[in-house]
């Protein structure tokens, strides 16, 4: 008979235990299994201070940040993610960090491509130098400035990254703030007759690092030609012949370095 009460007892136990976790009464950190491996998974955003361990911190260039790992996966996107189209995939993109969907309402945190294009640096970040470029670092990833925003970039070769940017180099420039997403009651505002973006494709097989620096510095050129810095917003706006010289002037140097201007 105390062999019969004590089965009893283990499947009241077992029976107690799946209750719990039906009705959520578990932590939500857990393990979660698919094709992939073992993802570590937890049904809220990302907040660094339950990552605040010396395995999530990225301290390189005294960034002192933690960040979830590629591979985590989470049941909410933060509350100010931007979606960003590249190529035939879908990112996004919040305090630092990337994801792509997962599963149906869970985003796993990836590393972002080469060339995505993000339209304002992450809340938290550190500058270094490169060859004279600033380039914008945050949780393994690089960025530098592009005139259509900042576009990840290829690590830099060991040995080449300073911390102290170099006597030439210019002043640092102001982050993008992106526009506001028009909502159901907010019209979206028509497109401006003209635009400051240029894409520029490489002709000759220039590295990104290349592409970048040359982006970098015919936006510097072109600022200086026409007075126009489309990374910082005029005090007066913009005009439709401003945006048309500055987009002339980037291109000219664009292309005088081997690259096709749309």
């Amino acid at each position: 008979m105390r062999f019969g009460s004590d089965v009893l007892r283990h499947r009241l136990l077992l029976g107690s235990i799946l209750a719990a976790a039906l009705a959520g009464a578990w932590p939500v950190h857990s393990a979660r299994a698919d094709e992939h491996g073992m993802h570590e998974f937890r049904e809220h955003q990302f907040y660094e201070h339950e990552f605040h361990d010396h395995r999530y911190l990225d301290a390189r260039y005294h960034h002192d940040h933690y960040y979830p790992p590629v591979g985590f996966v989470f049941g909410a996107l933060p509350h100010d993610y931007i979606a960003i189209g590249f190529g035939n995939a879908h990112f996004y993109f919040g305090a630092g960090v990337w994801y792509r969907a997962y599963a149906p309402g869970q985003f796993m945190v990836v590393a972002p491509p080469a060339g995505v294009v993000i339209p304002a640096l992450p809340p938290y970040y550190t500058m270094v130098w490169v060859g004279g470029v600033p380039y914008y670092y945050a949780n393994n990833v690089y960025y530098v400035q592009m005139p259509q925003g900042y576009m990840v970039a290829a690590p830099p070769a060991p040995g080449t990254v300073v911390e102290q940017p170099p006597g030439s180099a210019p002043p640092p420039v102001a982050a993008v703030t992106p526009a506001p997403v028009p909502t159901p009651s907010t019209p979206a505002p028509a497109p401006a007759a003209s635009s400051q973006q240029v894409f520029a494709f490489p002709l000759h097989d220039q590295s990104a690092q290349q592409q970048a620096k040359d982006s970098y510095e015919c936006h510097t050129w072109a600022v200086g030609q026409t007075g126009l810095d489309p990374s910082r917003p005029p005090p007066g706006g913009t005009t439709a012949v401003q945006s048309d010289d500055y987009r002339r002037a980037i291109g000219a140097c664009l292309e005088a370095r081997g690259y096709t201007v749309k």
